[in-house]
């Protein structure tokens, strides 16, 4: 039964949350680096050597132990694993306390506030940012790291266990921290196209899930019209579902180092602000609320069914 210790972990994230929001990438980040001053010969092969004992290894051990203690042990104890597992993986309470306080000052007309908490909480340049940008990257911000962090780890749980989520983690984290300009040679090629692979189906599940909960037309409008023109087109599909689905179009231009750079256009309907903010969060909150509905479902089935 995987969705009594999703639910705990959920909760236990929202209500006790980990001091260190970033503890994964802090911990991984080390190690990272030593694959890459160990292994990187600036060719395919050695990328994959690295991938594989930075990633696939961990949640190989991990899916191992997990089987010798369901069967060894007991359930209690495997429960406790994917318990610990989904706590340490799943970052339920980074997407909405964050978006939340930016869409009260943003209501309250506190921009230069706002501007901070968003620079925080995405590390990017927020100086020149106007109310309605900084409630469209806020809301982009909301729908990426609920999906990165939540969706897809809990897609993975559901097919492979605990392992799954750390996997899905692991990958995406060792992605990010290889995913710097610098960072040009076929080394690191490997890394980028394992994680699209992984986050092909669990993106298009997300951006499902937010038509099913928005409004369908213009999710499905989006995403069909609109995910090809982002340069990350698996991310590019659930931020144009997830704007469609609450009826907002994203800004099409954000000022950087004092020039206003064009995005691609995502989303429909009216310009951004503290509302759809609001908007966004409650919408990740409908999807997780459908599928750990989903989950409970296919439970019962297979209870039914044995």
């Amino acid at each position: 039964m995987k969705v009594l210790p999703l639910i705990l972990a959920l909760l236990l994230t929202y209500y006790r949350p980990l001091i260190e929001q970033n503890w994964l990438q802090s911990i991984f980040a080390p190690y990272a680096s030593f694959l890459d001053r160990t292994f990187n010969g600036g060719t395919h092969q050695h990328g994959i050597i690295a991938w594989c004992l930075g990633v696939l290894a961990p949640a190989v051990v991990l899916g191992v132990a997990y089987v010798l203690v369901l069967l060894l042990v007991g359930y209690f104890a495997a429960f406790l694993i994917s318990l610990v597992v989904l706590y340490f993986t799943l970052r339920f309470s980074y997407f909405g306390q964050h978006a939340e306080k930016i869409g009260v000052n943003l209501k309250d007309q506190n921009i230069a506030p706002a501007r901070q908490l968003l620079a925080e909480w995405e590390n990017t340049e927020t100086d020149h940012y106007n109310a309605a940008q900084i409630a469209s990257v806020c809301i982009e911000t909301t729908l990426k790291r609920a999906h990165q962090g939540m969706f897809a780890p809990i897609f993975w749980f559901t097919v492979l266990g605990p392992a799954g989520a750390l996997f899905y983690r692991l990958a995406h984290t060792l992605q990010t921290q290889w995913a710097q300009p610098t960072h040009n040679s076929s080394f690191y090629n490997f890394s980028q196209r394992a994680f699209y692979y992984l986050d092909w189906l669990p993106a298009r599940v997300t951006a499902a899930c937010f038509a099913v909960v928005g409004d369908f037309e213009d999710a499905a409008y989006c995403w069909r019209t609109q995910s090809f023109q982002w340069p990350d087109k698996l991310l590019g599909m659930v931020l144009a579902s997830g704007a469609g689905a609450i009826g907002v179009k994203l800004v099409e231009a954000l000022p950087y180092r004092g020039v206003l750079q064009a995005r691609p256009e995502l989303g429909l309907g009216d310009e951004p602000d503290a509302d759809y903010v609001k908007a966004a969060v409650g919408l990740v909150w409908r999807v997780l609320l459908l599928m750990i509905g989903l989950l409970t479902l296919l439970t019962f089935a297979h209870w039914l069914g044995a």
